[in-house]
């Protein structure tokens, strides 16, 4: 849904909200899953590290990297579409409100994987994209 869904929106025109909640949904479906791998992954490293089983969370880790790096790609195509595309056609309100609460969603999404500095710059991220939603 989400291959369709760009090559609508790289005609730049505004997207009715039927298709901005299909493109939206369909964004969603691809990382949810890799969310939530991530998120066990995450665990199931720091609970091997604690049992002392260091090969194991090793292993664990290095499936965990592989999950951000998809992550990061599709985050990275999420916000190319909504600023290149999405942002600069948007004729209403309404819309830029839904891309820009859309843009804060991916960016603290992608805080979750993230630590220190650069986690606290893609956090300051999405406070603004909210920020410019509830204008």
């Amino acid at each position: 849904m989400v291959e369709v869904m760009k090559k609508a929106v790289k005609l730049d025109v505004e997207l009715i909200v039927e298709e901005q909640n299909m493109l939206s949904v369909g964004y969603k479906n691809v990382i949810e899953a890799r969310r939530v791998a991530w998120k066990v992954f995450n665990s199931m490293s720091r609970k091997e590290e604690a049992r002392g089983n260091e090969q194991h969370a090793k292993m664990i880790k290095e499936y965990r990297l592989k999950v951000e790096l998809e992550l990061f790609d599709i985050y990275s195509d999420v916000m190319t579409v909504i600023n290149e595309h999405l942002i600069p056609s948007s004729t209403t309100a309404r819309s830029l409100v839904f891309y820009n609460k859309m843009k804060g969603d991916y960016y603290r999404y992608l805080a979750e994987f993230k630590t220190g500095n650069e986690k606290k710059d893609i956090a300051d991220q999405s406070l603004k994209a909210y920020e410019h939603a509830n204008v």
